[in-house]
């Protein structure tokens, strides 16, 4: 029986990377090209994390209260999450590189709305419209990368560029967040984005070309559209609100159950529309869903990292907005050698679990070594090391993780299979960010009080001698009550990397394409399968 969609898992073993198709010569502007996809990809991720250190300064500037100031955050991450599989699929049917041009303009245009704005109203508005618009310009980007490069040793370097930008754009974000608030303005964490986009756009329309599919189309699946993002939307904002309600929150209860609802009658759907948003052959395949499972597991353990060090380095040990930016240069480097040096040369020649499972062990032992961070400065002998080793982990697992996602997949079917990886990354993200800053707070919380009454009650015994618990006495257990909430959350960290090096050793068994067949005569890339 003939398949019209990805790769079936009886074939999953010609590997990860195929060989460029015979007769056809690459395109002699791919490497332009890849720089477009590159900037392009590293704008939409570094946005995701470069206007959290200019909250405060847009907060006091817009007079938010505190509890719409997480929307400037969730705005962004709700349209982005909710809407990438449709904008995966109208990448497909559309054309990658015209849904990637709108994509920029539109992201440019969000940017520059939200850096005008003078309502905290407007900038809400303004981040949901770059969500939205991120939500076509990422999957159409991963899905121009995987029809651009096609030859292995090629698409195993370009998938080690894409990779590193994948992994490290967040604290790149974080970096550049710093240096524009601090020297600039809040608002140019926004503005920042449109001479990018416009110097991308222009390179989008010299180097990128578009292999469409010329005739009939297959039309959107409008109820896939309603149940799939409805049900993203949902787990999206459930894990939002957990950070602020908690997770037995009657709403956040409600918005899980109704998220997973939706999407268990999206998968239901998708077996019976006659044009699914999200073919079930893309899922099915056991290296595909591998490789999905894999990234949001290892996405929610490196989100925690993120966002506990920037407490840490900020509200214990006091660092500026620029000095905590600049301290995640290290793992930024790190991600960078991993995909770039190790993962991209390696590929072709290791099964992709080879490079997984060994960056899953790197980077929960360097999530491990912060579960003893003191309360005391301790930049280079705890935090130093700990960034080396997740960040080399994450590039040894990003990579090839990408690349086994979409590798094998028909073309008409790419921009949906990119938005799913997209769609792990960002879903594992937000939960990541969700679960282990509520596991961080109440474990916090409970050592606080239970410390603070103990030091009270020293402190009256003592009264007799004119014992007090002082002010310094209370911020001295505030402080080491916090990093403990952060030694149990990043210790559930490492146990989810832990889970992610499991699940990628069991579930992923492509090899590498050298032992493909023995004549070396793998399937091309988007070559359809008979099963």
């Amino acid at each position: 029986m003939s398949s019209t969609g990805s790769t079936s898992s009886s074939s999953s073993d010609t590997g990860p990377i195929p060989p460029s198709i015979p007769g056809t010569a690459p395109d002699p502007r791919r490497w332009w090209a890849l720089v477009v996809i590159a900037v392009a990809q590293l704008m939409v991720v570094l946005d995701a994390t470069i206007v959290n250190i200019a909250l405060p300064s847009a907060q006091r500037a817009l007079h938010m209260s505190d509890g719409n100031r997480q929307w400037v955050i969730t705005a962004y991450t709700l349209a982005f999450g909710g809407l990438l599989l449709l904008g995966g699929r109208i990448a497909d049917l559309a054309g990658r590189k015209r849904t990637f041009m709108t994509g920029l303009v539109g992201f440019a245009a969000a940017s520059a709305l939200g850096g005008a704005a003078h309502t905290s109203g407007l900038l809400f508005m303004a981040r949901a419209l770059q969500g939205a618009f991120a939500a076509l310009l990422a999957p159409s980007a991963l899905s121009l990368l995987t029809t651009t490069f096609t030859v292995g040793r090629e698409r195993a370097k370009a998938f080690g560029i894409y990779g590193a930008i994948a992994g490290g754009g967040a604290a790149i974000g974080l970096i550049a967040g710093g240096l524009l608030t601090e020297y600039l303005d809040w608002r140019w964490c926004l503005y920042v984005n449109v001479p990018i986009a416009l110097a991308t756009l222009l390179g989008a329309g010299a180097f990128l070309h578009d292999d469409r599919r010329r005739g009939e189309r297959p039309r959107l699946d409008i109820r896939g559209v309603l149940l799939g993002c409805g049900g993203l939307v949902s787990i999206v904002y459930a894990c939002s609100e957990a950070e602020p309600r908690g997770w037995s929150d009657p709403l956040v209860l409600g918005l899980l159950c109704g998220g997973v609802a939706l999407l268990g009658a999206f998968a239901w759907w998708q077996g019976r529309a006659p044009s699914p948003l999200l073919p079930l052959q893309i899922v099915r395949d056991r290296n595909r869903s591998g490789a999905f499972l894999m990234m949001g597991l290892a996405v929610i353990a490196m989100f925690g990292m993120f966002l506990f060090m920037t407490y840490y380095l900020q509200v214990i040990l006091g660092y500026s907005p620029v000095k905590t930016g600049l301290a995640f240069l290290p793992v930024t480097a790190a991600i960078v050698t991993g995909s770039t040096q190790i993962s991209a040369r390696l590929l072709n020649r290791v099964p992709p679990r080879a490079l997984m499972v060994p960056g899953a062990l790197l980077a929960a032992g360097g999530l491990f070594l912060l579960t003893f961070l003191p309360v005391e400065p301790a930049y280079v002998s705890h935090v130093l090391p700990a960034e080396l080793l997740v960040g080399l982990g994450m590039g040894l697992i990003f990579m090839p993780v990408m690349a086994t996602a979409t590798s094998g997949v028909a073309p008409h079917d790419s921009g949906v299979t990119s938005a799913t990886v997209n769609t792990a990354q960002q879903v594992g993200g937000s939960i990541g960010t969700a679960l282990l800053n509520t596991i961080a707070t109440s474990t916090s919380a409970t050592y606080i009080a239970a410390h603070l009454k103990a030091a009270a009650a020293d402190a009256a015994d003592a009264a007799a001698t004119g014992g007090a618990l002082t002010p310094a006495v209370r911020d001295a257990v505030v402080k080491t009550g916090v990093v403990h909430g952060f030694h149990v959350a990043i210790g559930w960290g490492a146990g989810i990397m832990l889970l992610a090096g499991l699940v990628g050793g069991l579930l992923v068994t492509a090899r590498p394409p050298g032992q493909a067949s023995p004549l070396g005569d793998a399937a091309p890339a988007g070559a359809e399968h008979t099963t």
